[in-house]
């Protein structure tokens, strides 16, 4: 069983597929890095890995837009799983802290972390990576150049944690998807969906969504990308809250469909939410 994740080690993100596998009870998995969240998914798609784990929310920043225009790429891919990690960062480096003029990371941890850099390094130069542990493998060595990065990524690449934490928001936390191919749930706690509408003429967003109100289904999340195709032209990601039972959501998929040029069902799933544990007394 192979999983593909945002690499390389010491990402959030193998924290999140080693958290997730275990969830699924998940054994003997090797776990695949790659360069890039639409890497990650095309992995899964192109059937070079059986599972994937991509990041699709953070608390602060909002969407990853990388990984919802992937998604919509390949409506095949369900949802297994999800879960809610804490995100803590830290600076980290071979140099000192008032010796750094660069800071590298992911554009995810540098925007949560943008506060504190304005305070502690405003004159740092901040350049984006593909991931946080890359940052942290780019600065190995240097005296001038600190990362953004978790404290196992530290420790991976042999760096000194110069501060931490230094998230601007305590309770950052980032959603992590579990994908696969195959045959979509349609029986779990939340499911995902996103489509785009025949038309953008008005009322046209309400009626759509208004399918999911008749059938009592409480949207977590809504979330709009454009199409790509022309201005003004989107497509809605939606989350939605489940009761027991399929029935509700086969409706509103049946209500949504002819409203809909492209309708894209990701399944029911289950999440998991370590945030909330890790407040519990």
């Amino acid at each position: 069983m192979r999983l593909a994740f945002l690499g390389p080690v010491g990402t959030y993100g193998e924290q999140a597929a080693q958290r997730l596998a275990g969830l699924e009870g998940l054994e003997g998995v090797e776990f695949v890095p790659q360069q890039g969240i639409r890497v990650v998914i095309r992995a899964l798609a192109d059937g070079d890995c059986d599972l994937a784990v991509v990041p699709v929310e953070n608390s602060v920043e909002g969407g990853v837009t990388s990984c919802l225009d992937a998604l919509w790429e390949h409506p095949d891919l369900a949802v297994a799983r999800a879960l809610v990690l804490p995100i803590r960062h830290a600076l980290v480096g071979s140099g000192p802290l008032e010796g750094i003029s660069e800071v590298l990371s992911h554009p995810q941890a540098l925007a949560q972390c943008s506060l504190w850099l304005g305070e502690q390094l405003p004159q740092a130069l901040q350049l984006p990576t593909s991931s946080t542990a890359e940052a942290a493998r780019l600065v190995r060595g240097s005296r001038f150049r600190g990362a953004i990065a978790s404290v196992e990524a530290a420790a991976e690449h042999g760096l000194q944690v110069l501060a931490y934490p230094i998230n601007d928001v305590p309770g950052n936390c980032t959603r992590f998807l579990l994908l696969r191919r195959g045959e979509r749930s349609q029986r779990g706690p939340y499911a995902s969906v996103a489509f785009s509408l025949h038309s953008n003429r008005p009322g046209a967003l309400l009626e759509s969504l208004g399918c999911f109100a008749r059938q009592g289904l409480n949207m977590s999340r809504i979330e709009s990308r454009p199409s790509k195709r022309e201005m003004g032209e989107y497509i809605f990601f939606v989350d939605l809250e489940l009761p027991e039972g399929a029935a509700p959501l086969e409706g509103a998929i049946a209500d949504l469909t002819p409203l809909c040029e492209h309708l894209a069902l990701f399944g029911a799933y289950p999440l998991s939410n370590l945030a909330v544990e890790e407040k519990a007394p």
